[in-house]
């Protein structure tokens, strides 16, 4: 799946449909969406948009055990070189690339724990909607 989502997304109809699609299910708001184009083209009027970053190595390490392919030197290697393709993929593509929105709070999780980030967000969150 991950190896097709690159070239699908790529294709301008399968964007425009999709990011039709994303909106509808948006609405008005109110909801949690992840995505690698959702700040600049599927929600850019989104009062909250978290730009999650890691190292190239954190990234693919964290992937690799995610996927069960473990943590060895080679195997964490070989996602690296994968997620490298899609990124490359996916900043160059014409239909919504990926770049990181103006207005997004950058959070790089490289050196930090889940918690740490979802404290992060939560916190941005609170800052903007005034709880």
């Amino acid at each position: 799946m991950t190896d097709a989502v690159s070239a699908v997304s790529a294709v301008p109809g399968v964007r425009r449909a999709m990011v039709a699609r994303q909106r509808d299910i948006i609405g008005e708001g109110g909801i949690v969406v992840e995505g690698r184009d959702i700040g600049t083209t599927v929600a850019p009027d989104a009062p909250v948009k978290i730009f999650l970053t890691a190292s190239a190595q954190t990234r693919a390490s964290r992937r690799s055990v995610q996927d069960g392919r473990g943590d060895e030197a080679g195997q964490v290697a070989s996602t690296r070189a994968e997620m490298a393709r899609r990124d490359r993929a996916d900043s160059t593509r014409v239909a919504s690339p990926l770049h990181q929105p103006e207005d997004a709070v950058v959070i790089d999780s490289s050196a930090i724990g889940v918690d740490e980030v979802v404290a992060q967000i939560l916190d941005r969150a609170r800052q903007v909607v005034g709880e």
